[in-house]
């Protein structure tokens, strides 16, 4: 007798709306308990942050993963909704950015601050998310067409800002090579060991 029913994992890949789902559940936590006064802005930066970065990491290993192991039906089905993480990474980017300016509270100490290594490279993170954000649909796509996937390159500037932004503001190297550490060895291994691997004419 066939089975049916498929994984749990495999119909949230191919539902956009349960996936769009998922990736809203770490904001709906984080922000229950903002809202009902158990968490406050400072308490929101890192979480935000930290997800948004998570997120980016993951659109960005999809692309390695599959030169490295070749196709596989869950990476084919992930990387059918690369961009809705790369979307989802902007938007935890801007709870970010409202939760700092939340913090913040005056223009006066945002300018204080600005030209601290940990605070520009964030902001110039953001700069550079946005046109990444805005183009992440089909409409870009074709308007753009070669020029697309240039500009989708700005995502590697963007996240080496990103690191620097996490490792100065928290002067602490620990987490956040933990989470890119991975990133940068598996972006290496498909630009620099999976062409030599790969026989002419393959």
């Amino acid at each position: 007798m066939r089975n049916y029913q498929q994984p749990v994992l495999r119909i949230i890949l191919n539902n956009k709306y349960a996936f769009w789902a998922l990736l809203a559940i770490p904001a709906a936590f984080m922000l229950r308990g903002y809202l009902s006064g158990e968490k406050i802005a400072m308490d929101m930066l890192h979480p935000t942050g930290e997800w948004s970065a998570r997120f980016m990491i993951i659109a960005m290993i999809l692309s390695p993963l599959v030169a490295i192991l070749g196709p596989r039906t869950w990476l084919n089905s992930l990387v059918k909704r690369r961009r809705a993480l790369g979307v989802a990474s902007f938007i935890y980017a801007v709870l970010h950015l409202i939760f700092y300016l939340i913090d913040m509270g005056n223009l006066d100490d945002i300018l204080a601050e600005f030209l601290a290594l940990g605070i520009w490279t964030g902001w110039a993170a953001m700069l550079l998310f946005i046109p990444l954000a805005l183009t992440s649909n089909d409409a870009s796509m074709r308007a753009l067409k070669a020029g697309w996937k240039r500009l989708q390159r700005l995502v590697y500037p963007t996240a080496v800002l990103v690191l620097v932004h996490w490792i100065f503001i928290h002067n602490n190297l620990g987490p956040a090579l933990v989470h890119f550490v991975p990133l940068a060895a598996l972006v290496a291994t498909r630009y620099f060991l999976v062409p030599k691997l790969t026989p002419k004419g393959a």
